[in-house]
């Protein structure tokens, strides 16, 4: 514990100009003494530390004293900072913020990053994510509630491997002792996540499971559809990149390749979230399911 407070005060010191040993203190939960005995420490080990008097004192690097900055370039710690900065958000981990430190300590120059990453969203459960790390962490067992594609609901037990960001969603992969298989739950469709008192051991895990191929966009049959001036942002939102052609009253024609489109519902989810402002051209067969479901919704609406 001693060591790894060491380390992060020296990472500290080189990100920072002057700081107060009581605001050290603070940080690292120990009294103003013992930060003076790390600081004595510190200097022993080499590390140019000088202390700085006046009521704005504190310690601080001598001037120009940087760490060896060879291994990584300022791209790549720009880059990695980021990333670890939406992390951090998500999961409220403290080790990302102490990573953080570290990889600042190699930038060569401050500017302005070019590059922002924000995981969080209106459709993201922080807690949820933070109780599924953990339970990857400590290896213990998570039982939820769970919707699948099917609209059928179900308990599972799982044995969680690993979380992942794709397609703007969280998803969970581990070895579902339910299914008795690998699979993989998207965070939105899970409910009343508990981690058990159960443990673990690793499977034989699946070579390059969890990471299935996305179907390609050159293979499938053509969607087109008219979008309203109205649901222009909103449609380009949802389908990109694909064939666009603008129209002179404002209206838009898209065309997509999409694997068998009679069968995707997530493509008539969107195409019914667009309401009066998209209509289905081609092909006729979609056209005729979507109008049906227009239909069926409507009359859930009729006046008794």
């Amino acid at each position: 514990m001693k060591l790894e407070r060491l380390i992060a005060m020296i990472y500290k010191l080189l990100n920072h100009d002057v700081l107060s040993a009581s605001m050290l203190a603070e940080e690292f939960q120990v009294s103003p003494r013992t930060i003076y005995r790390d600081i004595d420490v510190i200097c022993a080990s080499g590390f140019p530390v000088v202390a700085y008097q006046g009521t704005k004192g504190g310690f601080g690097m001598i001037d120009g004293f940087k760490l060896d900055k060879s291994l990584l370039g300022s791209y790549d710690v720009a880059s990695l900072i980021t990333v670890l900065r939406s992390l951090s958000t998500v999961f409220e981990d403290d080790r990302a913020q102490g990573t953080i430190e570290r990889l600042k300590s190699l930038e060569t120059e401050q500017q302005t990053p070019s590059l922002t990453v924000d995981f969080e969203s209106r459709r993201t459960d922080s807690e949820a994510l933070r109780q599924l790390r953990a339970a990857i962490t400590e290896r213990r067992t998570v039982r939820f509630e769970y919707i699948n594609a099917k609209n059928e609901r179900t308990t599972r037990d799982l044995e969680p491997v690993r979380l992942h960001f794709k397609y703007s969603n969280w998803y969970i992969y581990g070895y579902c002792r339910t299914r008795r298989e690998y699979r993989e739950f998207r965070l939105s469709r899970m409910m009343h996540i508990v981690l058990t008192q159960g443990t673990f051991q690793p499977h034989n895990e699946p070579q390059e499971a969890g990471y299935p191929e996305r179907p390609s966009r050159d293979v499938g049959e053509d969607v087109v559809i008219r979008v309203g001036a109205e649901a222009l942002a909103e449609a380009m939102d949802q389908f990109h990149p694909v064939e666009k052609q603008f129209h002179d009253d404002g209206s838009m024609t898209m065309r997509m390749a999409v694997c068998r489109p009679l069968e995707a519902r997530w493509l008539r989810s969107i195409l019914l979230s667009l309401g009066s402002g998209a209509e289905v051209l081609e092909p006729p067969a979609l056209r005729a399911i979507v109008r049906e479901q227009l239909l069926a919704a409507l009359k859930r609406y009729e006046e008794v």
